[in-house]
Order: C-alpha cells, then sequence, then structure tokens
C-alpha cells in the first residue's frame, strides 16, 4: 500500500531554516572562493577547501533540516548513521573538485561547465544517498522525469554559484548571490522530493515510538551547524572576506583582472606616459625649438 507523506509537519519552519542554512553555507563559501581567486598572496588551496566544506556543510544541513519536517503516516522513519555522514562527504568532496578546479582554472566556459556540472551531480548525489540512508518499513519510488529536473536544477544553481564565486565580488553583491543560490539550492531539494513516493511493506499501522525525525536528526546536525558557525567567524575577522579589496589596491579598470587582457599603461599626475617628463632635457628642447622656429 501507499503510505501519506507529509514533508512539512512542522509547517513553514523547515523550510525557512533549511534556506538560511543553505544562504549561510553559500555566503561562506562565495566568500572563501573569492578571497582565494582575488587575493594572489593568500594561501589558495585552504580557502578553497574551507569554501567547498562551508558549501557542502550549509547544502547537507538544509537537506536534513527540511527532512525535519518529513513523515510517513503509517511508518516511522530512522537514519543509517553510516550513509548519512557518507552524504556529508559526498557533498563536501565533489563540491570541492568543481571549486578547486575554477580556483585555478579560472572563470573559462569550459572551467564553468566542468567544475559546475561535477558540484552539480555531487549536491543530487549527495540528496539522494542521504534518502537512501532513511529506514522505514518501506520502499522509497522516484519519479523519473523529476527526479532528472532536480538534477538539472543542482547543475545550473552549482554552475551559477561558481561564476558568481568568480565574477561577484562586493560584499552586499555576494550577500545577493547567496540568498539566489540558497533558493535554488532549496528548490533542488524539494523538487526531488515531489518524486518521491512511499510503498509501505505491510499494513498501515501505528506510527510507533521510534521518535520524531527532528528528534533522531538533531544530534547528526550539531558537528556541521558548528562548523558553519566557526567558519563564519574566520569570515568575520578578516576584512578581505568581508568587504573585499579596498579600493586603493584595486585595478584602474576590472578589466585588468580579466585573463587574456593586458593591464592598461599608468600615466604621470600630469596625463603623459611614464618617462615623458625624463625626455625633456635641455638637448632635446633646444632641437625641439629649432624645429618650430621657421627659416
Amino acid at each position: 500500500m501507499q503510505g501519506t507523506v507529509d514533508g512539512f509537519s512542522y509547517g513553514l519552519v523547515t523550510p525557512v531554516a533549511a534556506y538560511l542554512m543553505a544562504c549561510l553555507g553559500g555566503a561562506l563559501g562565495l566568500r572563501c572562493t573569492t578571497r582565494s581567486v582575488r587575493n594572489g598572496r593568500s594561501f589558495k588551496p585552504g580557502w578553497l577547501a574551507l569554501g567547498a566544506t562551508a558549501i557542502g556543510s550549509g547544502i547537507w544541513t538544509m537537506h536534513f533540516v527540511a527532512m525535519m519536517g518529513f513523515t510517513v503516516a503509517e511508518a516511522p522513519i530512522s537514519y543509517d548513521r553510516t550513509t548519512t555522514f557518507a552524504s556529508l562527504a559526498v557533498a563536501i568532496v565533489m563540491v570541492g573538485i568543481g571549486i578547486f578546479i575554477v580556483g585555478y582554472r579560472g572563470a573559462t566556459p569550459m572551467a564553468l561547465v566542468t567544475g559546475g556540472t561535477i558540484t552539480g551531480l555531487g549536491v543530487a548525489t549527495m540528496h539522494y544517498l542521504g534518502m537512501a540512508g532513511m529506514r522505514l518499513e518501506g520502499q522509497l519510488e522516484y519519479d523519473t522525469p523529476t527526479v532528472a529536473l532536480s538534477v538539472v536544477i543542482a547543475v545550473v544553481a552549482a554552475t551559477s554559484a561558481l561564476w558568481a564565486a568568480v565574477w561577484i565580488h562586493g560584499f552586499l553583491a555576494s550577500l545577493g548571490a547567496s540568498l539566489v543560490m540558497g533558493i535554488a539550492v532549496s528548490g533542488m531539494h524539494y523538487t526531488g522530493m515531489v518524486a518521491v513516493s512511499v510503498h509501505l511493506h505491510r499494513a498501515a499501522g501505528s506510527a510507533g515510538s521510534s521518535g520524531a525525525p527532528a528528534e533522531l536528526l538533531a544530534p547528526l546536525l550539531v558537528g556541521p551547524v558548528v562548523f558553519l558557525l566557526l567558519a563564519g567567524v574566520v569570515v568575520m575577522f578578516d576584512p578581505l572576506l568581508v568587504m573585499g579589496e579596498p579600493d586603493w589596491r584595486r585595478p584602474v579598470d576590472a578589466a585588468a583582472m580579466r585573463p587574456g587582457v593586458p593591464a592598461q599603461r599608468t600615466r604621470t599626475a600630469n596625463g603623459q606616459p611614464p618617462g615623458w617628463a625624463a625626455d625633456r632635457s635641455p638637448r632635446r628642447e633646444s632641437s625641439r625649438a629649432r624645429d618650430r622656429w621657421p627659416r
């Protein structure tokens, strides 16, 4: 028989909390990635790894905060810890691969597509591996077209996030990008949940006494949430991560930061190229005066 599935047993509490966790992870990851790309003196592998861990932890936390509201009326739900934490490792590793590709190869179309595809597949794998960690007296069944749509959303969201990490440098712009990223990731999750139906192995009965999903999942979320808070402290105490580079350290033209675009030639205070004043020696001045005097 088919189970009665409810994904919003706590109303809007779990969707809103899940969205905020996705935004937090996205914001931290974007700022760390931007820090590694914009500042050549920073420890690039360290910042990229921190960004990947923040994004992966934020997405994973978002998933299981949302799953607190998922219930099946006829059957109790529990979670296998090994599979659950394996989904966290998959998220961090695959997001890290995508971020390192863009961090070292730049914002080229090939790097963005490759990194975004790997990262998006990692997000989708995390979601469905986390779902595989559920234990109940039944079998989860999925609608294939809806699953495919959720994977496409994940890939598009991941590619957009990587693009934002490279090209969006201001604090407010990065904050806006993280809000959009949170919408995309949450949209991927709930699209994937629409594809779920539960086929129970036995007749309907009591939901049992294994505990509510919130009671089961809350202890598993402590570690990733603490990490996100600590990463937030690191970001807040680094002015380059929060506000970006100061104006006096930025290039005259943003095009100077683009691969393959030569830097503009600087000019002196009077608007002339460097060395112009040095050429005005007395001998050169006298020769120029003779050239201007009519003969």
